[in-house]
């Protein structure tokens, strides 16, 4: 009965190979973006993190800033 499921009467190659390259390639975007974010986030707090409390109080006020300062807690 498994063999039956897992070959899909002729086609579960096809279908395996596809869905484990769907599989990989949804895991590899994650870790990509999750990457990509994790950079801009050290250069929004290399470029903001030090800066005298009125400029501070500006950055956060525009959207983008405070969009990306809801995702860091140690700001």
């Amino acid at each position: 009965m498994i063999n039956e499921i897992i070959s899909m009467n002729g086609y579960g190659v096809y279908v395996w190979a596809s869905f484990s390259f769907t599989l990989i390639s949804f895991t590899i975007l994650y870790f990509v973006t999750k990457l990509q974010l994790s950079k801009e986030q050290k250069k929004f707090v290399s470029k903001f993190g030090s800066l005298n409390e009125e400029k501070a109080e500006a950055a956060r006020s525009q959207n983008i800033n405070r969009e990306i300062l809801s995702n860091i807690s140690n700001i």
